[in-house]
Parts: C-alpha cells; structure tokens; sequence
C-alpha cells in the first residue's frame, strides 16, 4: 500500500490534535477509514463536512472509493471555511 502523508486544516487539525501525520492506504476511503480508527470522537464528525485534496487536485463528488492514492502524496482535509 502506498505511504501518504495526510494535512489537516482549521477544524480538522484542532480535532485531531496534529496537523499532518502518516497512514498508509489505496484508496481515499482507506485513508479516511484509518483516520477514523485512529480519531474516533470529534474527527469523525468534522470529516463528515470536509473536502478534499488529493495532491492538489479536488476530489469533489467522486466516490472515496475510486480515488487512488499514490506513494509518497498528500491528502489535504479541508473544513468549510467561513469567510465574507
């Protein structure tokens, strides 16, 4: 399985109490199913509204599943921001 690095940003940072770490998955949804295990609780509920980046390009709607993950890339987990 490919190493990648996960960022979070805002909310998501503060939840999970670091602001990048190492996991090791395929697919977005493995990554994300490892960051669940890892930070049940609050985590869970804010990536619940996150999107995300997968080596800078937008995942957008596309199913978790489909999205590969490619040694040595980042995920970046994005909150909603407020802004104005």
């Amino acid at each position: 399985m490919p190493a990648v690095t996960i960022r979070y940003w805002a909310a998501a940072r503060a939840a999970a109490g670091t602001d990048a770490e190492p996991y090791e998955a395929g697919t977005l949804a493995e990554a994300l199913a490892g960051v669940r295990q890892r930070h049940p609780g609050e985590l869970t509920r804010v990536l619940r509204r996150c999107s995300f980046l997968i080596d800078g390009d937008p995942v957008g709607v596309r199913d978790h599943e489909t999205v590969r993950l490619a040694e040595g890339g980042t995920v970046e987990v994005l909150p909603p921001f407020a802004g104005g």
